[in-house]
């Protein structure tokens, strides 16, 4: 009677030896899910060279004048501050906010949360108008 009392003993303290959980099975991507996250990407991200193209007239930083607005964006600091302020709940200095304008991968970033997350583009009015950036941004969520 005892090692029939032990066995049983034993599978119920030691479940988890005796049969031990195997691990969650890891996901498999899914290729056209991928392919499609990079396509929205690429055209993001060619709308906006193109807005920095027209803001600058092609000229790039030699296109960047030295008045209120800054980088190829052609940010004001204000816009910057509030802009990160809302998105990432910071508050940059003005120093902090120029850099920031005149860093183009972090500029990009800034517009992309503008245009496509808050619909913003109304904040280049002439070169929305100019490039279409509401169809072209509509075009891209359709995606």
């Amino acid at each position: 009677m005892a090692p029939r009392f032990l066995s049983l003993l034993c599978l119920l303290i030691l479940p988890g030896v005796a049969f031990a959980a195997s691990p969650a099975p890891t996901p498999t991507p899914d290729p056209a899910a991928e392919a499609r996250s990079i396509t929205i990407e690429v055209r993001r991200d060619a709308l906006i060279r193109k807005l920095a193209d027209c803001e600058t007239g092609g000229r790039g930083e030699a296109g960047v004048g030295r008045g209120p607005y800054v980088g190829v964006f052609q940010f004001s600091t204000s816009t910057v501050v509030n802009f990160v302020r809302e998105r990432d709940g910071r508050t940059l200095s003005a120093q902090e906010a120029i850099a920031l304008a005149r860093d183009y991968g972090r500029a990009s970033a800034l517009v992309k949360y503008v245009i496509f997350d808050r619909g913003g583009h109304n904040h280049w009015p002439g070169c929305s108008s100019k490039l279409g950036i509401a169809r072209q941004v509509a075009a891209i969520k359709a995606l």
